[in-house]
């Protein structure tokens, strides 16, 4: 035997505590049989906290019409075998002409069930939190237990994540699991789990399609060139179908509605571009996407697939959407942690870089800890229930099962699951009910619509609602009800 292969043959082998010798293979199978349980504990342990955050922000009317009541609807209208109408965006309004989510119709049998808001947020904590056990197990498969704990610990309670949980629900959860269990395949170069598990993305969202091209495009670089382009063109497609096509169909004015606005004639195609790395609050954006991996994401070519997503918003005209609020950064999570865990498994750090790049990412999520939702499960006010809360319950109790109701945006959502609701502060301004609503409730303390011309009239101090009596106005909530009773008896509710 060769020195060389005496060298290998020693590297191969272990000793145990019984002094049996045991080969590499089979210490890693032991190690992976001990750690197998760990990333669904993890994985438990945060649908706790995710469930339990949202739970107690709609428990606490923190919740909204816009965008949780309007989720409710749509599924609520898949429940019902119908199309997915949402009377919070307009009577009769089929939200296909707004976003593009028929994935949404996998909750109907949920939602059948336990008919209920609440029902959507379960669904939400278990989608987002088992996204991590795909991520943890390839963690460990590459660097070992601690690396793996680090991976789920960081991304769990990652800020993007947190700020999908805090606000309501969106059909991007569905996103979250799928990049998970896509990139994690194509990391390990199973090119055909990658790509199958990338598909259903464009039934998420509109804008996913041209992610879906982002991955095939990767798998036609790094694997197979004819599936990855082949996907790339499916991707592509699907969302130039979707915008150009499906959405205008279904949506009342006949296109879709969030294309930009045309840009001026004297701003330049360079200004254009410009534009898009102004201001600064865009790059602050992409240094939280990365933070949290230590930065380990930039070494990695699977950081590219970010990049649609990044393109949209920040050439966007919203500035909502270049910041770090809301939901919007929830898909790129997972992205930015399966580069994170590539870059170590291919090399491009070493065992040395690999230590100060968690230490960042563990300060980055703790501090982000303190600055994002997941802090407020630590807060007192979380677990109490304020005196206007109280009241609000109890006047939104008067209003019986199947009514039609305008209700302001907060209140909105907790109506969205029993009665056949639309928001009071936009109706009168853009797709006014062919009939008035039965009851109207208005709480002047809900600054999410400021701009409410219904509400002002609401806060008189005599208010004077035509068609309509006070029925009690108590600690900023109005409750009025349709005058004609005999009206009120023949209508029915629309499509909700």
């Amino acid at each position: 035997m060769s020195t060389q292969n005496l060298s290998v043959d020693a590297l191969q082998r272990r000793t145990g505590a019984d002094g049996t010798e045991s080969t590499a293979e089979e210490s890693r199978g032991t190690s992976a049989g001990e750690f197998s349980k760990a990333p669904y504990l993890v994985a438990a342990a945060f649908f706790a906290v995710y469930l339990l955050l949202s739970a107690r922000r709609h428990a606490t009317n923190l919740s909204t019409g816009y965008d949780l009541g309007i989720f409710t609807q749509i599924v609520k209208s898949y429940s019902e075998l119908s199309a997915p109408y949402s009377p919070l965006k307009g009577p009769d309004y089929n939200a296909l002409g707004d976003h593009f989510h028929p994935i949404l119709a996998l909750l109907a049998p949920a939602y059948k069930a336990f008919p209920y808001s609440y029902t959507l947020l379960v669904c939400q904590a278990i989608l987002v939190a088992f996204s991590i056990v795909p991520l943890m197990k390839w963690a460990h498969e590459v660097r070992g237990r601690r690396f793996a704990l680090w991976i789920g610990m960081s991304y769990g309670a990652s800020w993007g994540l947190a700020k999908l949980i805090s606000f309501d629900f969106h059909e991007v959860a569905f996103a979250v699991p799928l990049l998970a269990l896509s990139l994690c395949a194509a990391g390990r170069k199973n090119w055909r789990a990658a790509l199958l598990w990338s598909l259903p993305l464009v039934l998420v969202k509109e804008d996913l399609g041209l992610t879906v091209a982002a991955i095939g495009a990767y798998a036609a670089w790094k694997g197979p060139r004819t599936a990855g382009l082949a996907t790339l063109a499916f991707g592509a497609a699907a969302t130039a179908l979707e915008m150009l096509v499906i959405l205008p169909y279904f949506n009342p004015v006949g296109k879709f509605a969030y294309w930009p606005a045309p840009t001026p004639e004297e701003t330049g195609l360079l200004m254009q571009a410009a534009e898009a790395f102004w201001p600064p609050v865009k790059w602050l954006t992409v240094f939280m996407i990365l933070a949290p991996t230590g930065f380990l994401a930039l070494r990695s070519p699977i950081l590219l697939v970010a990049l649609p997503t990044l393109a949209w918003r920040f050439t966007s005209p919203n500035p909502f959407h270049w910041g770090t609020d809301f939901h919007y950064s929830a898909a790129l999570m997972p992205i930015a942690f399966a580069a994170a865990i590539h870059a170590v498994a291919t090399g491009r750090v070493t065992a040395r870089g690999i230590m100060p790049a968690c230490v960042i990412g563990a300060v980055t999520t703790s501090v982000t800890f303190f600055t994002h939702p997941l802090h407020e499960l630590v807060l007192p006010r979380t677990w109490s229930e304020s005196a206007h809360v109280r009241t609000a319950d109890e006047l939104l109790a008067k209003i019986p099962d199947g009514a039609t109701v305008a209700a302001s945006n907060r209140l909105a959502a907790q109506l969205a699951d029993r009665t056949s609701v639309s928001e009071i502060c936009l109706f009168p301004r853009s797709f006014p009910p062919s009939e008035p609503p039965q009851w109207l409730i208005y709480d002047a303390t809900d600054m999410t619509d400021p701009e409410c011309a219904a509400g002002k009239a609401m806060e008189a101090a005599r208010p004077d609602v035509p068609g309509y009596r006070v029925v009690e106005t108590r600690d900023g909530i109005s409750l009025f009800s349709l005058v004609d009773s005999a009206k009120t008896s023949r209508q029915t509710p629309v499509h909700g």
